[in-house]
């Protein structure tokens, strides 16, 4: 049986040479190609590697490279410190038997984490490793929807990310930049753990209903972490620009907290506080007739 992590690994670098062209590392490209990036025997020889050696790695089969080799490998693909990071995280999980076992129960989020959601006055959720929504407070509900319109199975940010059902998000500017940055995510989950149950679930589903997904997931894009700037649809106030940061909480690997705030006295952060004024009375109103 293939190695999970050797698998990963060969496909990360075959995405990786195939984002390269031959102009790219001082080579003349030279006759007619069947490939858009480097051919293997050209990369093996930039790492100074046999060619064979290099195919059985890009092929997942039983190699384990040393520090040194992906040092030149990296230096070859011309990785930038996440990537070589990630090409050495798989590299070194492949060089370990398979464990026998690995705990996939569920990711729980503490007490205490609550109720730091529920006093914090700008949206903020919980996502776990593979961006399960696992928790969030009212200033999330205003600005995302109700996460409660949803199945429990189906709150995942990849999921309604690519849900063609949602409306106004795929006419924000930003929404490949956003979709790469949690596939960046995803394949940094991946990377802990390419047999999770939950990945697979989540990546098998996409790549078979998302032409759009497959082809982004293909990139082999990685993120441990982000930061960034989204713009928001909103009918009621119109367009808010947020911030948004991650921090990771307590485990191995934990849930990180995505919190998206708003430059203090500026245009977005008056909207945003006249949206959460909306919900709240639209929640009151709620509230009242239920009673």
């Amino acid at each position: 049986m293939t190695h999970p992590y050797a698998r990963e690994l060969g496909d990360f670098l075959r995405a990786r040479r195939g984002r390269l062209r031959p102009h790219d590392v001082g080579l003349e490209p030279g006759g007619r190609r069947k490939v858009t990036g480097l051919r293997r025997e050209e990369l093996a020889l930039l790492a100074g590697l046999s060619t064979d050696y290099y195919q059985r790695m890009e092929q997942g089969r039983e190699v384990r490279p040393s520090d040194d080799v992906l040092d030149a490998l990296a230096g070859a693909l011309g990785l930038d410190d996440e990537e070589r990071r990630h090409l050495f995280t798989l590299a070194r999980a492949a060089r370990r038997p398979v464990p026998a076992r690995v705990d996939h129960g569920p990711e729980r989020v503490p007490d205490s984490t609550r109720r730091l959601l529920r006093v914090m006055d700008t949206p903020a959720v919980v996502l776990g490793r593979h961006l399960d929504l696992l928790a969030w407070n009212p200033m999330a509900e205003a600005l995302l929807g109700s996460p409660g319109a949803h199945p429990p199975h189906r709150l995942n940010m990849l999921l309604l990310m690519f849900d063609d059902t949602l409306t106004g998000e795929r006419s924000c500017p930003d929404w490949e930049r956003q979709a790469l940055e949690y596939i960046g995510m995803m394949r940094a989950a991946v990377a802990t753990d390419p047999t999770h149950p939950r990945a697979t679930a989540i990546v098998g589903e996409l790549s078979i209903r998302s032409a759009e997904f497959r082809r982004l997931w293909a990139r082999h894009d990685v993120r441990a972490s982000v930061s960034g700037t989204k713009t928001f649809r909103v009918p009621e106030v119109g367009d808010i620009v947020l911030d948004w940061d991650t921090y990771p909480l307590p485990g191995r690997p934990g849930p990180v907290m995505l919190v998206f705030t708003a430059e203090p006295g500026g245009a977005d952060a008056d909207r945003l506080r006249l949206l959460a004024s909306l919900h709240a009375t639209r929640s009151a109103l709620a509230d009242k007739r239920s009673s």
